[in-house]
C-alpha cells in the first residue's frame, strides 16, 4: 500500500471531543502497540516496535503522513555517532553532559555537582540521549528505515562555549539529501513510511485520537479515535500506547496560557494542537516544561493567513540588512540562532508595559535582494517570480516607512494595536547610518554580528562570492539609494516542547513520578529534556529518535495484558 507523504494542508480533521478516559474495553481492533502520530516520532516508534516483533497500529490525525517533519531539513543531532568516531573525533559522555546542562538550565548549572546542578531526572535524560542516540540511528540505518550521511561541518549553535568540546560532527542527514538540504524531511518520511509498511505496521490516516481507555487498575489498555465523518474506532493495545503527536503550536488557548509571551503560532503541522496535553493530563500525567518551545521567527503575513507551508525564518538573510522595532531602533544581532533571536523579541519593557520587539521590521536594499534571495526556509528575501506579497517596498526610506506603517495598520488586530512610533523614520535613518558606519570597519560594535563562527556559516544566509571573501561577510553597508524592502517578523515556534512528563524510557509518569502503565510519549508532545535550550541543528530530531528507541526497549520487556500478543524477537 502507498501512503501520501506531502506536507498537510489545512484540511478538515475530526473535531476535538472530551479527553476523559473511557473504561469500556469493547474494542474494534486489537494490537500490541498503538502509536499516535505520523511524523518522525510516530514513525520511528512504530518501526522500532515492529522490528521487535510487536503488532503495531499507527494512527495519524491528518489525511497524510509527515507531520512537521516533512517540512524539516532533517538534520539530526547524535552525540558520539559512528562517523564522528571513525573520523578520529572524541565525544565523551562527560563533555556531552556538561554542554547539554550548561545551556538547558544555565541558572542551575554547576560543573562541580554530581548532576551538574540539574535535577536527577534532567541529568538522566541527557545521559539517555547520549547512550541511545547512536544505537537508535544505527538500527534505523541498518534496517533501511532511515539511512544517514555524516554532516561533519555542521556547527553546534553554542560552539563558542567552553563546554562544547565537539563543536562540529554530531550532525547527520538523510542519505541522498540535496545540496541545499531542503528535502531531508521528505526523504525521511518517505523512507520511514515505506519501511513501516514493509514491517507490517497498520497505518490509518484521518484518525484523531480523542481519549485513552483504562482498565480497573488505571493501566492504559487502548484508545478511542474518530474520523472527520464521525466514525469511531476503539483500539485495544495489549502492551502500550505511544504518543508522538506533536506540540500545541496551533492551539491559541494553550499558547496564551502557558508560553507567557506573544507567540504567534508557528510552522508546525496545522494538526499540532496539543491533543496529548489534554489526553495525558486527563489520565493523570504530570505536565512539565509548558513554558518552553523550539522558537523561530516567522513571517507575520503568512502566520495571519495560516499558511500550512510556512517555514521558520531560520536565517535572517542579507548582509546589507538590519532589523528594527516599531521605534526604528535595532535591538538584536540579526544572525543569532533562531531560538535565541526570538527570545530577544520577547524582551520586556517594564516602564512602558510592553514587548517592544514583538514585531521586527527586516529592512534590506537592492544589494541583498540581488544576492540573498532564496525560496525556502522561511526567507523573507525571495527571487523574482516567487510570491512576495509579504514584502513591503519603497523607493526611499521615507516611502518604505509609510508603507510599513500601512501594513502594520492592516494587522493591528493580530499585533496588539501596534503602530510605528511618530519618529520612526528619523530613528530608522539613524540606525541605518550607524550600521553603515560600523560596516565600513566590518565590526558590529553594538551587537556583535558576525563575531561567532555559527553566524558566518549556519546563519549567514546566501551571500555574493565577493562578500564571502570579506573580513565580516555578514556586514555590508545599506545603500543610500533605493529601492528598499522590508518584511514583518514575529516570534513563533517550530513547535512547543512541553507536555506530559516522561522518564528515561519515555514512560509517562503520574503525580508521584510513577509510570502510568502502558503509556509512553516521544517528541514534542512531551516535556523535553532541553528546557530552554536549542542545543544544535537537529537537537529536536536526534533525541526524539533516541527516546523512541528506548520506549521500544521498555515495551519489549512488558508482558501483554490481554491474550493475543504475537511478538517474536526480530
Amino acid at each position: 500500500m502507498t501512503y501520501k507523504v506531502k506536507a498537510a494542508k489545512h484540511e478538515p480533521v475530526a473535531e476535538r471531543e472530551s479527553a476523559l478516559p473511557s473504561r469500556d474495553q469493547n474494542f474494534d481492533v486489537e494490537t500490541d502497540v498503538a502509536v499516535v502520530g505520523g511524523g518522525c516520532a510516530g514513525l520511528s516508534s512504530a518501526l522500532f516496535n515492529a522490528w521487535n516483533g510487536e503488532d503495531v497500529i499507527l494512527l495519524e490525525k491528518a489525511p497524510e503522513l509527515g507531520g512537521t517533519t516533512i517540512k524539516a531539513a532533517f538534520i539530526y543531532w547524535v552525540p558520539n555517532n559512528g562517523p564522528l568516531r571513525d573520523s578520529g573525533g572524541v565525544d565523551s559522555e562527560e563533555d556531552f553532559l556538561k554542554y547539554a546542562a550548561r545551556i538547558s538550565r544555565p541558572e542551575k548549572y554547576d560543573p562541580n555537582s554530581p548532576t551538574l546542578g540539574q535535577s536527577r531526572l534532567e541529568y538522566d535524560l541527557y545521559k539517555a540521549i547520549y547512550e541511545s542516540g547512536w544505537p537508535a540511528v544505527e538500527r534505523l540505518h541498518e534496517k533501511g528505515g532511515l539511512r544517514y550521511e555524516h554532516a561533519p561541518n555542521w556547527v553546534d549553535y553554542w560552539a563558542s562555549l567552553d563546554e562544547d568540546k565537539v563543536p562540529a560532527g554530531r550532525a547527520l542527514v538523510p542519505e541522498g539529501i540535496n545540496e541545499d538540504q531542503t528535502d531531508g524531511g521528505k526523504l525521511a518520511i518517505e523512507s520511514m513510511s515505506k519501511a513501516a509498511a514493509e514491517a507490517g505496521v497498520d497505518i490509518r490516516t484521518g484518525h484523531r485520537v480523542q481519549r485513552l481507555i483504562l482498565d480497573d487498575d488505571n493501566a492504559v489498555v487502548g484508545l478511542v479515535a474518530t474520523t472527520v465523518d464521525g466514525q469511531e474506532l476503539r483500539v485495544g493495545a495489549r502492551k502500550a500506547v505511544v504518543f508522538g503527536s506533536g506540540g500545541f503550536t496551533h492551539d491559541k488557548d494553550l499558547r496564551d496560557n502557558f508560553l507567557a509571551v506573544p507567540a504567534y503560532g508557528g510552522c508546525a503541522a496545522r494538526t499540532n494542537e496539543g491533543d496529548f496535553v489534554r489526553i495525558g493530563a486527563a489520565a493523570g500525567a504530570q505536565l512539565r516544561n509548558m513554558q518552553y518551545a523550539w522558537r523561530t521567527p516567522i513571517n507575520l503575513h503568512k502566520a495571519v493567513e495560516k499558511d500550512p507551508d510556512m517555514q521558520g525564518t531560520f536565517a535572517v538573510a542579507g548582509d546589507s540588512m538590519i532589523c528594527v522595532n516599531y521605534k526604528g531602533e535595532r535591538p538584536l544581532n540579526e544572525k543569532l540562532p533562531y531560538n535565541e533571536f526570538v527570545q530577544r523579541m520577547y524582551d520586556w519593557d517594564p516602564l512602558n508595559c510592553d514587548f517592544p520587539n514583538r514585531v521586527l521590521i527586516q529592512v534590506w536594499d537592492q544589494h541583498s535582494q540581488d544576492n540573498s534571495a532564496i525560496d525556502y526556509f522561511g526567507n523573507s528575501i525571495v527571487p523574482d517570480g516567487v510570491d512576495d506579497s509579504h514584502v513591503i517596498k519603497g523607493d526611499t526610506l521615507a516611502e518604505l516607512a509609510r508603507n510599513v506603517g500601512e501594513r502594520l495598520e492592516r494587522f493591528r488586530g493580530e499585533t496588539g494595536d501596534l503602530t510605528l512610533a511618530p519618529d520612526f523614520l528619523e530613528k530608522l535613518e539613524v540606525s541605518v547610518a550607524r550600521w553603515n558606519e560600523m560596516a565600513a570597519d566590518e565590526v558590529d560594535k553594538d551587537l556583535g554580528r558576525g563575531s561567532r563562527e555559527v553566524e558566518l556559516t549556519v546563519f549567514a544566509g546566501p551571500l555574493s562570492d565577493a562578500d564571502k571573501e570579506t573580513k565580516n561577510p555578514v556586514m555590508h553597508a545599506i545603500s543610500d539609494q533605493g529601492p528598499y524592502y522590508a518584511s514583518l517578523l514575529i516570534g513563533g515556534t517550530l513547535d512547543t516542547k512541553g507536555g506530559p512528563r516522561i522518564n528515561t524510557y519515555a514512560q509517562v509518569v503520574d503525580d508521584r513520578d510513577e509510570p502510568i502503565t502502558g503509556l509512553y510519549g516521544v517528541g514534542n508532545c512531551v516535556a523535553s529534556a532541553s528546557a530552554r535550550a536549542y542545543w544544535a541543528g537537529g537537537g529536536t530530531l536526534g533525541p526524539m529518535i533516541a527516546f523512541a528507541y528506548r520506549a521500544s526497549q521498555a515495551i519489549a520487556e512488558q508482558p501483554a495484558r490481554r491474550p493475543g500478543h504475537s511478538a517474536a524477537a526480530a
